[in-house]
């Protein structure tokens, strides 16, 4: 770790390795791992519990007095009245993990007055680390990180999450993901969605769209989206993606054209009804919009 990263950086950094360790372990063997679900196809394993804890003594050791917002454990570890409060997600893509799946991640971000301040990102079977300071930028692998500069919709590769709970409308989801397949070279679906907000701060894709997440699968990723040049919010395009619990991350251009295509499905947005969207617009129409909505689209 470096001297000259944000100190609580080195602490979040220190914990993610800690816990992608026991990761590493665990999925040599991943068959002898037990496994309980807590919902239909939501699932979760002794190894998220080992995983968070270690996080969590981790951060706690050098910052006692610090709160905790974790997925398994929820605000239950630290001080519940701090204005710091790391949010963490143990294991992101569990599913994909006890399937012996090699896509899923540690996820840390610091919440400073519920504003994200530090994120950390984690592959452990890519030993790849994806971290981000506000107003510092964001870094992978020590490696400055920008997002794509891709212009054309019909260009890019964009990532999404399928829904997968009890009473979630995978109707309207399907007919969502065919006004985007149809307009992009394509959709992907990883399964650990802190990864895909990761991969677009990367460049690696252009764009990222999910409904139904958690403060703990998108803070560390917002972060680093926005670090790298990205927007995020939700799919009417202003900046709140928890409130309705859906998010879409991309570069500015790109990021123009998917709210186009998306606001119609929004939840913030309960008078549109789920129609087919129209055609995306051109480029030079998305980067206008993306010009004037740049600063109110950035996640807080």
């Amino acid at each position: 770790m470096s001297s000259s990263l944000h100190p609580m950086l080195n602490v979040a950094i220190k914990a993610a390795r800690a816990a992608g360790a026991i990761i590493n372990r665990a999925a040599l063997d991943v068959e002898a791992v037990r496994v309980s679900q807590k919902q239909v196809n939501d699932f979760v394993t002794e190894i998220d519990h080992a995983s968070e804890n270690i996080i969590i003594d981790t951060l706690l050791s050098a910052y006692p007095q610090h709160g905790i917002h974790a997925e398994e454990s929820g605000r239950t570890h630290g001080n519940p009245q701090a204005d710091h409060v790391w949010i963490i997600d143990p294991l992101d893509g569990t599913t994909n993990f006890i399937h012996g799946f090699p896509v899923y991640c540690v996820s840390i971000a610091l919440s400073v007055r519920g504003r994200i301040e530090q994120a950390v990102v984690y592959d452990p079977t890519r030993n790849d680390l994806f971290t981000a300071t506000r107003g510092r930028g964001a870094y992978m692998n020590d490696r400055r990180m920008r997002v794509s500069k891709r212009a054309r919709l019909s260009d890019c590769l964009i990532s999404t999450g399928f829904p997968f709970r009890k009473g979630d409308d995978f109707k309207t989801y399907l007919q969502m993901m065919a006004d985007v397949m149809k307009r992009t070279a394509g959709l992907r679906r990883p399964g650990a969605a802190a990864l895909d907000l990761a991969y677009v701060a990367a460049g690696f894709t252009d764009g990222f769209f999910e409904t139904g997440l958690k403060p703990w699968d998108v803070a560390a990723g917002s972060l680093l989206v926005t670090e790298a040049g990205g927007l995020v919010g939700n799919f009417t395009g202003e900046a709140d993606h928890l409130t309705p619990r859906e998010c879409l991350a991309a570069n500015p251009r790109v990021y123009a054209q998917l709210v186009s295509l998306l606001r119609s499905y929004s939840r913030a947005n309960p008078a549109s009804a789920a129609q087919p969207a129209a055609p995306a617009p051109s480029a030079a129409t998305a980067a206008d919009a993306a010009d004037t909505t740049d600063d109110a689209s950035r996640a807080p």
